[in-house]
């Protein structure tokens, strides 16, 4: 695993080895087929769900060689000139092939005087140029510029995408991966392949025995162990406080980032509610967890006693948002225990 990173060793090369986007691709390749290539698309989507990558591959299905793509970063390039000498580089001819592609990332930190310079390319583009715009955030393109664009939306990959994806890269390593360590990773990367690889290459490079276990990847990547999960949540169903209260202390003394310990407490909260009022939906949510904890969920959602409901789960929510900026990040979790309780 020396050299380059994961994301860029296994970046896709070709539309087939796309994950996770297939209305995208479908799309492209019938653009494609049927020679109605435009002459500038606009990808929309959230931070490494793979809208440069696929520039790239269609950068190339445009008969453009290595030569002649151009990758420019627009948070490096935000100011008129910037567009001026774009449009003045656009009017040359390719190097060696049919078209020259400009790649634009981050497009929504252009100035509004480099978008408006920017637009009269758009407008007038050379026959031989196309470009290909990317951004996460969409409402900061201005509508001229949306308009001229044929524009392609991301998706999230889902959890079970990740998942398969970091387990056959792993493999591809030498490695082997528990399939609720890959689920775990796949949560933890919150819809982003980039930050998938980017998790499974630290745990990689801190495994001994080619072998990751779940303990492997909390210990890494500060997850806490899947019985202090289940603790607060049986504290929770049965409002008592105490035996909450002492795994979040547990998670404490383990160094957990309690950011991720309530967005797994979550996680698995609001599960175990679709599991009791939306069981096929409920259910079907369950299948990235571990067998262990679906069983636990399972079993706690046809409790009638159970005292975990709607409310628990929106005073479990403002918690989570809260340890983001508390002095004390378990401070929030505690008291939302505490407010849950009979004990208070």
């Amino acid at each position: 695993m020396q050299g380059s990173s994961l994301y860029q060793k296994y970046r896709p090369s070709s539309f087939k080895e796309v994950l996770g986007q297939d209305h995208i691709i479908k799309a492209l390749e019938g653009a494609l087929k049927e020679k109605h290539s435009g002459h500038a698309y606009l990808f929309v989507g959230s931070r490494g769900t793979g809208k440069t990558s696929i520039a790239r591959i269609l950068a190339r299905e445009l008969e453009a060689s290595d030569a002649d793509i151009h990758e420019i970063d627009a948070a490096s390039n935000t100011g008129v000139d910037n567009m001026r000498q774009l449009r003045e580089e656009a009017a040359v001819m390719p190097f060696e092939s049919k078209r020259k592609v400009y790649i634009i990332d981050e497009v929504h930190m252009l100035s509004k005087g480099a978008f408006n310079a920017f637009l009269k390319l758009l407008e007038e583009p050379p026959s031989h140029v196309a470009f290909i715009l990317a951004t996460t955030e969409l409402e900061k393109v201005p509508d001229t510029i949306q308009s001229r664009c044929q524009v392609f939306t991301f998706k999230k990959p889902t959890q079970k995408v990740l998942s398969e994806m970091v387990t056959k890269v792993a493999k591809a390593e030498g490695f082997t991966l528990e399939k609720a360590s890959g689920e775990l990773i796949a949560f933890l990367a919150d819809g982003s392949f980039r930050d998938a690889l980017s998790i499974l290459q630290k745990i990689l490079a801190s495994s001994s025995d080619k072998k990751v276990s779940l303990e492997e990847v909390a210990s890494v990547t500060g997850a806490p162990r899947v019985e202090l999960i289940q603790r607060v949540i049986s504290g929770l169903h049965e409002g008592k406080a105490d035996g909450a209260l002492s795994a979040i202390g547990e998670a404490v003394k383990a160094n957990v980032d309690m950011n991720v310990f309530a967005m797994l407490l979550l996680q698995r909260l609001r599960i175990l509610l679709l599991m009791r009022y939306a069981p096929a939906f409920g259910e079907e949510l369950s299948a990235d967890l571990p067998d262990v904890d679906r069983d636990f969920l399972a079993s706690l959602s046809k409790e009638t006693a159970s005292k975990i409901n709607s409310d628990a789960l929106r005073k479990i929510i403002l918690a989570s948002i809260e340890t983001v900026r508390s002095p004390i990040p378990e401070l929030p979790l505690e008291l939302a225990v505490m407010e849950l309780s009979s004990t208070t």
